[in-house]
């Protein structure tokens, strides 16, 4: 099995995909919204979304081993909404495998406390119940994820000085996408539907990521899709792959997992797809699973350290 310690110092393909990934930017908003918006809008919802596959290598030590320089690399806020340092801690916090899916400890987690839950007016649980559909959390996740992870964020905000620095720094992310924006072609009003349609190919890829599952080793998907999806989430659809490797780069993963494949699905315990139209086929219409998280009513289940903690509603936000 390839070790973690092979990693280069300086990685190539990432390097030169995050420049590729600026250049589509860059076009998206101006010469190609020129030519046609709806082109221009698909092109820069492309770039973001690659932009976001790309913060995730940054905060796992890509493509440089130096943290500051990955940074540096990512810094200016093409997807507006979630500052990277938010993103690197959530995300880490979210590496816990023991905690993954818990509604309080998972940052990531889309379940809900069943007692929380319980309290809830039926309009807010509907919404919920149509947000658990690939096709709801497509068309309304974009929003109700955003809303609820700026709640969460605002109560953070007056309390942990972490948050307000990484939202001071992302500060100046957004203002030069500003200073960008302002005399483009593209405009707020293209930008915001551009970051909508990301958002939206985002909520693909964490769909089903993870399930409620006994075996924490067995919460995490494998999804053996090749395709463009696997590519703009940079192979992140082999997910219990990364999970176990999470310092191997993204153009490993593939001959990680077909060096091992009998080896990640005994350990997921069979949670797989073939692709994503697979997925497609089953869930656009059908939930995967419940809101309220199934195993919470155990008796022998434990709510964990961030019980009362974090806001029960700010699940869904981060990419």
């Amino acid at each position: 099995m390839q070790s973690d310690r092979s990693i280069p110092v300086l990685e190539w393909p990432t390097l030169i995909l995050l420049a590729a990934t600026y250049v589509l930017w860059a076009l998206g908003t101006t010469s190609l919204t020129t030519l046609s918006p709806v082109l221009g809008i698909l092109a820069t919802a492309i770039a973001i979304t690659q932009f976001c596959s790309l913060q995730h290598e940054a905060l796992h030590g890509h493509p440089f081993r130096t943290a500051w320089l990955n940074e540096a690399l990512v810094f200016p806020a093409l997807y507006p909404t979630v500052p990277y340092g938010r993103f690197r801690a959530t995300h880490l916090a979210h590496h816990h495998d023991p905690s993954l899916t818990d509604p309080y400890d998972d940052p990531e987690s889309n379940y809900f406390d069943p007692k929380v839950w319980a309290t809830l007016p039926g309009w807010v649980k509907g919404l919920f119940i149509a947000n658990n559909t690939l096709l709801g959390r497509m068309v309304i996740g974009p929003v109700l994820g955003t809303l609820l992870w700026l709640r969460g964020e605002r109560h953070l905000l007056r309390r942990d000085r972490a948050v307000r620095r990484d939202w001071l720094l992302h500060l100046g992310g957004l203002a030069l996408l500003a200073l960008w924006l302002i005399p483009a072609p593209m405009g707020w009003a293209g930008y915001l539907a551009a970051t909508y349609l990301a958002t939206a190919l985002l909520k693909i890829r964490t769909f089903l990521e993870h399930r409620a599952h006994e075996a924490a080793r067995a919460r995490t998907v494998i999804v053996e899709d090749r395709g463009p999806l696997a590519l703009l989430f940079l192979n992140n659809n082999l997910h219990v792959v990364h999970h176990m490797h999470p310092q191997v780069p993204w153009y490993r993963l593939p001959g990680l997992y077909a060096a091992n494949r009998a080896h990640y699905l005994r350990r997921n315990d069979g949670y797989a797809y073939r692709s994503y139209a697979q997925i497609f086929a089953r869930h656009f219409l059908r939930a995967k699973d419940p809101v309220p998280h199934p195993l919470m009513a155990a008796p022998a289940y434990t709510i964990r350290r961030n019980a009362g903690v974090v806001p029960e509603l700010s699940k869904n936000g981060t990419p």
